[in-house]
């Protein structure tokens, strides 16, 4: 293809407008259009972005033989359905995390991308920074030794009364929401899946986890501890421990054009300084470079669904009291 591809926003969500800015400022990339449940909010949406065209239903959008990649910002319960409509259509999907709520979705959501040939990949947008990369080449690169635990945290006050994150059957809770990006990135630095898995959770109104406390255990004596949560301030960090060093990273999920990590190595602490980029380019021109030049995404569907096995390991042991052994529930 030697044109730039025309992207549709399927939601008006708020999440649209972190996408915006990179589809517009990548040479590849084109915003055609936004749909919405009704067709006066499509266009309101669409005038306050100067977005040329609007739809007044998510299947209008999908019909559209223009649009050539869908982004799909609905809320949790919604994304494979969808995900499945766009794939059939005939649209390339960036998918908002978490990819689905079960492993069957999952499975659903690749097979119908593998049945139509067009690309798939969850939006885990702080994969694709250069600070993340750089963490994962120091680790890789033996400055740390053996690695031997990752620890890290994403939490934050949630005020919106009526937010879809406090709605179990939308796919709400803390763990759904914050707490895949701090099993997302320790999954990332160890390369592999987690053995067992152990969580706590406080409930909330509705039955979701408002906090969540989770721990999980890889070959090797690797082990991972996390919390997430709705009810605490803001934290956001994650710490690699190794037998030679550690690595500090105080904003590993949303870093910025300018970030700094902090390596130490016995008595001694060195700050490496990054060259960031706009924190969500990334998943955009990872989707421009599978779609027209068959780079396989940096976010696997393989990826995608390891880290929805350990969620729903770490909700079951939250549920029962016990560990979760992560082989059982790809049964």
């Amino acid at each position: 293809m030697d044109k730039a591809l025309n992207w549709g926003l399927l939601s008006t969500a708020k999440i649209n407008r972190a996408l915006i800015k990179p589809l517009r400022a990548s040479k590849r990339t084109r915003l055609l259009g936004a749909a919405s449940r009704s067709l006066a909010a499509a266009e309101a949406y669409a005038r306050e972005w100067e977005i040329p065209r609007a739809y007044g239903s998510y299947e209008a959008m999908l019909a559209d033989p223009e649009i050539d990649v869908v982004y799909n910002s609905l809320p949790n319960h919604l994304h494979a359905e969808w995900t499945i409509k766009a794939l059939r259509a005939g649209k390339h999907v960036l998918c908002e995390k978490p990819l689905a709520l079960s492993l069957a979705e999952v499975d659903a959501m690749s097979a119908a991308a593998q049945e139509t040939g067009r690309v798939l990949a969850e939006a885990f947008m702080y994969r694709h920074h250069p600070q993340t990369l750089k963490a994962r080449e120091i680790v890789d690169g033996g400055a740390l030794g053996e690695l031997r635990l990752i620890k890290g945290a994403f939490t934050f006050t949630l005020t919106r009364e009526g937010n879809y994150r406090t709605v179990k059957e939308m796919g709400g809770g803390s763990l759904w929401d914050v707490g895949c990006y701090p099993i997302s990135f320790a999954r990332m630095i160890v390369g592999e899946e987690p053995l067992e898995v152990f969580g706590w959770q406080v409930e909330g109104p509705g039955g979701t986890d408002e906090s969540f406390f989770g721990e999980l255990r890889f070959g090797g004596g690797v082990h991972a501890q996390f919390d997430c949560g709705f009810k605490s301030h803001y934290r956001s960090y994650i710490e690699i421990v190794g037998t030679e060093g550690v690595l500090n990273i105080s904003n590993p999920f949303k870093p910025g054009i300018k970030s700094e990590i902090q390596l130490t190595r016995g008595d001694e602490t060195q700050t490496i300084k990054i060259k960031g980029q706009e924190l969500y380019s990334g998943e955009v021109e990872d989707m421009c470079d599978a779609i027209l030049n068959g780079k396989p995404p940096r976010v696997s569907l393989t990826d995608s669904r390891g880290n929805i096995a350990a969620i729903l390991g770490l909700l079951e042991s939250a549920q029962t009291g016990r560990s979760f052994v992560l082989p059982g529930i790809f049964v």
